[in-house]
């Protein structure tokens, strides 16, 4: 759990106990890159381990550390049990991957059927219904482009993954964040000072174009394309992808076509582009999600009406064509 040297400090008992949960161990085999990491994309080389277990935790500690109420961190510890192998890859496999809700599909179930957690939350009072949903909560999630404790997460564990900023500035972000209300007047995290919001937003960005980039979103699609080949030829069970990536992983190469295809995806290099495919190499058009975050500034109102330079870059994000045709040198 190493992110309680930034979140939060010690670790709650409830959300140490719920984390031991065999449904919460599985997530540690489930990366938080869906698969890019595999391939041999330079943007991609060299990103430290970052586990959707690392990831969960995290939201747990944020959440606990603005609101201290375990029925909220608990949510937020949990809100990913759902998650298949390569996680979102799953949203191309079956067609949901510009809205990326099918990973939450079961989390209910899954709460449900884990005896640990059963077992946790009867010992602190809690029920299914009070963790299994952590929209409920805004300061664990909330709609787009407001900053909630998934959000906060994944963009500073990634501003540290791909080294767009350094563990001081990072910490110096957390540290500037407060739980303030919003124009809707819901609770949400807000930072202190424009200047740090400023910076979060444009620092956010840089994520936010990683996971829409040509490498991501053609690794996504031709990742989903070999589970898709792998569950027809019945290399893989969809009981497989709730286990796993190491374990679907042998299996894929036990089998001579998709071993073939995971050979070539992990040989995966350089990015084509082209106005209109062409004859040799796998070409798709891939379109994805458009993820970005506008944070709330305490009493000011967000770092978008503050800021030309924040301002011009999200329209400069959200304005940007996926309608090219991509390959992939090696494919």
């Amino acid at each position: 759990m190493e992110h309680s040297f930034l979140y939060h400090n010690p670790i709650p008992a409830v959300l140490r106990d719920c984390a031991d949960a065999p449904c919460m161990r599985r997530l540690k085999d489930v990366g938080m890159n869906c698969g890019c990491e595999y391939t041999s994309f330079p943007r991609f080389a060299g990103l430290r381990p970052y586990s959707r277990f690392d990831h969960s935790v995290g939201v747990g500690l944020i959440v606990w550390h603005f609101t201290h109420d375990p029925k909220q961190a608990v949510a937020g510890l949990l809100h990913d049990v759902a998650s298949p192998v390569f996680a979102h890859v799953a949203d191309f496999l079956r067609g949901d991957y510009l809205r990326q809700e099918s990973t939450e599909d079961g989390t209910e179930a899954i709460i449900a059927h884990d005896e640990t957690i059963a077992r946790v939350l009867r010992e602190y009072g809690l029920t299914v219904g009070d963790v299994s949903d952590y929209h409920r909560y805004p300061i664990a999630d909330n709609d787009s482009p407001r900053l909630s404790a998934d959000r906060l997460e994944y963009t500073l564990g990634n501003l540290l993954n791909y080294r767009i900023r350094t563990p001081e500035q990072v910490k110096a972000f957390y540290d500037d964040l407060i739980v303030s209300v919003n124009e809707t007047g819901e609770k949400e995290l807000a930072f202190q000072t424009a200047a740090r919001a400023e910076d979060f937003a444009l620092a956010s960005l840089v994520c936010s174009r990683i996971y829409v980039s040509a490498e991501d979103r053609y690794a996504m699609q031709m990742l989903s394309e070999i589970l898709r080949l792998a569950l027809d030829r019945g290399v893989l069970t969809e009981a497989d992808l709730m286990t796993g990536e190491p374990a679907v992983i042998e299996k894929l190469r036990s089998d001579a076509e998709t071993a073939a295809a995971w050979r070539a995806y992990r040989a995966f290099d350089a990015m084509l582009i082209a106005d209109a495919p062409k004859a040799q190499g796998q070409w798709r058009r891939v379109f994805a999600k458009k993820r970005y975050i506008d944070p709330l500034i305490a009493g000011a109102g967000r770092a978008g009406a503050h800021s030309e330079a924040v301002r011009r870059e999200i329209e400069a994000f959200l304005s940007a064509p996926q309608t090219h045709w991509l390959a992939a040198k090696g494919s």
